[in-house]
């Protein structure tokens, strides 16, 4: 039975960007509530979202409806430990699932640095990691279980409704209701993260050669500085450098967290002060070396709240947008208080997906909360979709259904199956009108 909670004082992302109410929150326990709760909504003319863990900074969550929440979803937890395959519930966080995952000797090839996402909030919006050989977190999707918006339930896999597959691994939620999700994981594997300050035209310089001496590499340049920070992260056979709890409390908790945040407060209280808080910034993060577990190498906190946008470039295009958005931040009426990230993915066949046919440099700028923001992405993202970029799904940006169906070859085949799973748009809302049409 589907279980109505009581509506309390609604609903907001991680950032505080979004927020909204619902006429109705629905809790489901099972595959069989979700497909009766979308029949009722269809015959009422009513939509439902599903909202997972809020860490995305769009609108593509919010429900001007009915609101479901898949945390007391109750599917059977599969591990398949000889075919390394792991089937869950779609409301499962990537930490939970870590976790499982570690028990039994497994874990995922690749993570993005936050785990606090359900999986289906992951996938459906193409949550990332870096490394030149490996594409989104939904390139190991080998099937899901979808409600559509008619109450079928379908199982989709390269045998079972292939099409289906291929356009729901990122879907922003348009296809259906996801209630399981079937990965495929490697061993588990232990990671030597080596992060370095450096010179952004050094790093530029040797990028081609950097990608491909390391499985997974970033960086993050400092605003008003030439300084970035490198972090490049190799599979080694040993747990035999581990930092210290003392270490990792001062660099990821204390000066990440803690000490930034403050820098932030003061950044936004007196601007002027942003150019010399960002070399500081440069400059605090010293360099070190240290193994573990894979997730927990990939994934660090993140407590100081901010606002994003991230588009995916064409690789070769990555130097020529950099020094445009250098140029865009010297010429705002206000401050970046946030680094630039920069991260690399490989091409894949998802439809939707930000890596569709071609390898991919990500750049992700970002603000402290309560800074002005617009003006400044709006800029970024001129320069990025005149260089063929594709916007993050689940990152701010302004583009619309016109504008996005010439980004992707497979966009208007994407359209065909919504149309056929969700005729009626049970599962839409003001933003997905916006970037995927009515």
């Amino acid at each position: 039975m589907v279980r109505t909670a009581p509506l309390g004082a609604g609903w907001s992302n991680w950032a505080g960007n979004q927020r909204g109410s619902a006429s109705a929150i629905l809790r489901p326990g099972s595959p069989t509530d979700v497909a009766e709760a979308v029949r009722s909504a269809a015959a009422d003319g009513g939509r439902i979202r599903v909202t997972g863990s809020g860490h995305s900074f769009t609108a593509v969550a919010l429900a001007d409806d009915r609101r479901m929440d898949l945390s007391e979803l109750d599917t059977i937890v599969s591990v398949d430990v000889a075919h390394r395959l792991v089937t869950v519930p779609a409301g499962m966080t990537l930490h939970a699932l870590n976790g499982l995952l570690a028990r039994h000797g497994l874990a995922l090839p690749n993570l993005g640095d936050i785990d606090a996402q359900t999986v289906a909030g992951a996938i459906s919006t193409g949550t990332h990691g870096t490394g030149a050989g490996y594409g989104c977190i939904s390139t190991f999707v080998e099937a899901i279980t979808v409600v559509t918006g008619t109450g079928e339930v379908l199982h989709c896999s390269a045998d079972e409704h292939p099409d289906v597959l291929a356009a729901a691994r990122v879907s922003l939620g348009a296809l259906g209701v996801l209630v399981e999700v079937t990965l495929r994981c490697v061993d588990a594997f232990v990671l030597r993260a080596h992060e370095r300050p450096a010179e952004l035209a050094d790093v530029l310089g040797e990028l081609p050669e950097l990608i491909g001496r390391h499985d997974h590499v970033e960086f993050y340049w400092f605003p008003y500085t030439s300084r970035v920070q490198v972090k490049a992260n190799d599979r080694v056979p040993a747990n035999d450098r581990p930092l210290s709890r003392w270490r990792g409390w001062v660099d990821d908790d204390f000066l990440s967290n803690r000490v930034f945040a403050g820098a932030c407060r003061l950044g936004r209280a007196v601007p002027a002060l942003a150019p010399g808080i960002s070399a500081v910034s440069a400059r605090a993060l010293t360099e070190r070396q240290y193994t573990g577990r894979s997730d927990r190498v990939f994934c660090t906190p993140r407590r100081v709240r901010f606002v994003e946008m991230e588009y995916g470039l064409p690789r070769e295009a990555l130097p020529e947008a950099l020094a445009a958005l250098q140029q865009i931040v010297d010429g705002l009426p206000f401050k970046v208080l946030f680094p630039v990230e920069v991260r690399f993915t490989a091409a894949d066949d998802i439809w939707l997906s930000h890596g569709y046919g071609r390898d991919n440099a990500y750049i992700a700028v970002h603000q402290y909360v309560g800074m002005p923001y617009e003006p400044y992405f709006r800029a970024f993202e001129q320069v990025a979709a005149g260089l063929g970029g594709r916007p993050h799904w689940g990152k701010l940006h302004y583009r619309d259904a016109a504008s996005l169906a010439t980004a992707y070859p497979r966009f208007a085949d994407f359209q065909a199956v919504r149309d056929r799973l969700d005729p009626d748009r049970v599962f839409t809302n003001a933003h997905l009108n916006h970037v995927l049409g009515v």
